[in-house]
């Protein structure tokens, strides 16, 4: 019985670890492909379709992209809005979750009704752009990061993983002369580290890719964040009519732009992961285990 079961084991050890390298190949491949194809010419994009390792290296998509000096305007502008978006959402959720992950809080149950309402209905395009309009927010970097500052998903997760912590902690802190917000910064944001790297991720990745806030909040050209200047990109590259202040003399290859576009669009996001990555399923785990 002994010798069947470790046959049994290794067995299930190699169609696990075979399932798995598939799985992996899948997911990888098309990355690689897009990755390949930025590096390579419209000529053999065109003539293999599937591009793993380049014939003929080249730049031309990523001289073309970084051309003009617009680029690095909407890459600052990107990463200003999503640093002070990211800290931003991080203080505003942080308070609302401490709050609410406390028991003897008057009216906690109202208050989370709300919460979870928002998550099932919202106003909608037009009402919200209403708002945005009359509170005098077009055409300011506040229109990209107070429509999206707090997600009811992400408060909800970090509220939950803050009722994990044991209360004799804050006890013995009010007792020391603590009071509420020394508590939660002292003592509740310390210990939440795997949830606060993970719900800073979730935020950190929608406001990199903000693109429709700035599509309807933003009119000038110069205060595009990166997503929507390299959406301008690939239209100047495909050829249609477009009309914008890129002053670019390289003449734009279609097909590897495409790809350009994706590879630095996704590679800031994918420099961070790694290092949020032993947080990431911990913290999101945790916030979901009690409700």
């Amino acid at each position: 019985m002994v010798e069947d079961r470790t046959f049994g084991g290794r067995l299930f050890s190699i169609v696990n670890f075979a399932l798995l390298a598939v799985i992996a190949l899948v997911t990888v491949l098309p990355f690689v492909h897009v990755v390949a194809g930025s590096f390579t010419t419209n000529a053999e994009i065109a003539a293999k379709k599937f591009i793993l390792v380049p014939t003929v290296w080249s730049t031309e998509a990523y001289r073309f992209i970084f051309s003009t000096p617009t680029i690095f305007r909407a890459m600052a502008v990107s990463i200003g809005v999503t640093l002070v978006g990211t800290l931003f959402s991080m203080l505003i959720t942080s308070l609302m979750a401490y709050g609410l992950s406390r028991r003897d809080l008057d009216g906690r149950g109202g208050l989370m009704f709300l919460v979870v309402f928002t998550m099932l209905f919202s106003g909608g395009m037009i009402p919200t752009f209403l708002v945005v309009k009359e509170l005098g927010l077009i055409d300011t970097y506040a229109a990209l990061i107070l429509p999206s500052a707090i997600t009811a998903f992400n408060m909800i997760i970090l509220k939950n993983f803050f009722q994990n912590i044991p209360e004799g902690l804050e006890e013995s802190a009010k007792i020391d002369g603590c009071h509420d917000f020394g508590i939660l910064f002292r003592i509740v944001l310390p210990l939440s580290m795997p949830a606060i790297a993970t719900i800073s991720l979730f935020y950190a990745v929608t406001y990199w890719n903000t693109y429709m806030n700035a599509i309807l909040y933003l009119n000038k050209s110069e205060m595009w964040p990166i997503q929507v200047l390299l959406r301008q990109i690939v239209v100047l590259a495909s050829g249609m009519d477009y009309s914008s202040n890129l002053d670019s003399a390289v003449p734009p290859p279609e097909q590897s732009v495409k790809m350009a576009v994706i590879v630095v669009a996704t590679l800031p996001i994918l420099l961070v992961y790694p290092f949020l990555q032993k947080h990431f399923a911990k913290g999101a785990m945790l916030g979901s285990i009690k409700g």
